[in-house]
């Protein structure tokens, strides 16, 4: 039996319909990035203080999301809506794509500066896939394990045929090309109390109830200490963010637990199962998953947008 899951009120269940493609192809970066928690969970919270950086994303989160009042459920809906992009049937992923859009259509107003700023304009749009894409990839570099160059390229390439779905159009095709796009706006990037705020959410627990607080407080420091130099000197994120040898070892142990440790009901399992593959196929070697995929008929690297 497979478990489904709600976001807006829609259904979505990762093994069903049979057959079902997601955006992103079983063999693709996603699939292997996305299916840890840990990754996930420290590059989110580093793309959301690259995103703060910028005066009119954060007066757009802070000011008409329910962060503040709901931590724990706004970080469950963002989850989910990454989730879904990654490994559900592609009609569930479009329709949740065009639900966000829909919510973030209302999203308009000022900064504290006076600033007009509308959550659909293409230049946060495309910081906003862009710290995403980056947040997680390097968040996987860090704390799980390497990376190739070519699995990078893949990883951005993809990534960019998704983010244009939700209307972003300039999409870094490398970590290079992302750190040009950020030099390009640097002049815009400044520190702001809400940043604090949110971290201390973070170091609470209250979006992840029942991990050990010192693991939040380590998550933290971790997503911090991989963002690049020139936003979190920004940001004035100085000593007191420093993730210590004992946090690095203590968040390197969990993210190579995650990365072993299966749970059947995943999203990640639940989609192999849509797409004739084994609910463990993507625990197995690389030579045994080109094997399976031959065998289920999935024998090319596709993302199912790039048509």
């Amino acid at each position: 039996m497979s478990e489904m899951t709600s976001y807006l009120g829609w259904k979505i269940d990762y093994a069903q319909p049979a057959g079902e493609p997601a955006l992103h192809a079983p063999d693709s970066v996603q699939w292997r990035i996305f299916k840890n928690q840990v990754a996930l969970g420290i590059g989110g919270v580093a793309a959301v203080l690259m995103e703060f950086a910028d005066a009119r994303i954060r007066s757009g989160v802070w000011d008409h999301s329910t962060y503040k009042a709901d931590p724990v459920g706004r970080a469950k809906r963002t989850g989910i809506a990454a989730l879904v992009g990654c490994y559900g049937p592609e009609s569930a992923a479009r329709r949740v794509i065009q639900g966000v859009t829909h919510m973030h259509a209302k999203v308009k107003g000022e900064t504290p500066k006076g600033e007009a700023y509308r959550a659909l304009d293409t230049e946060l749009l495309d910081w906003v896939a862009a710290t995403a894409g980056y947040g997680f990839l390097t968040a996987y570099q860090r704390f799980v394990a390497p990376v190739s160059e070519t699995d990078q390229a893949r990883f951005y390439v993809d990534g960019a045929m998704v983010a244009r779905l939700y209307g972003a159009q300039e999409c870094p095709h490398s970590s290079a090309d992302f750190l040009r796009m950020m030099d390009a706006r640097a002049d815009r990037f400044e520190p702001h109390p809400i940043v604090a705020e949110f971290l201390a959410i973070i170091q609470s627990g209250q979006a992840a109830p029942g991990i050990p607080k010192f693991l939040h407080r380590a998550l933290a420091r971790a997503s911090v200490s991989i963002l690049p130099p020139l936003i979190r000197q920004k940001l004035e994120l100085g000593k007191a963010y420093d993730l210590s040898t004992a946090d690095w070892l203590a968040l390197k142990a969990a993210g190579t637990f995650a990365e072993v440790k299966l749970d059947p009901q995943s999203p990640p399992c639940q989609a192999s199962l849509r797409l004739g593959l084994p609910r463990d196929f993507l625990y197995r070697s690389a030579a045994t998953q080109a094997r399976l995929m031959q065998q289920a008929g999935l024998t090319e690297h596709k993302n199912a947008v790039a048509a």
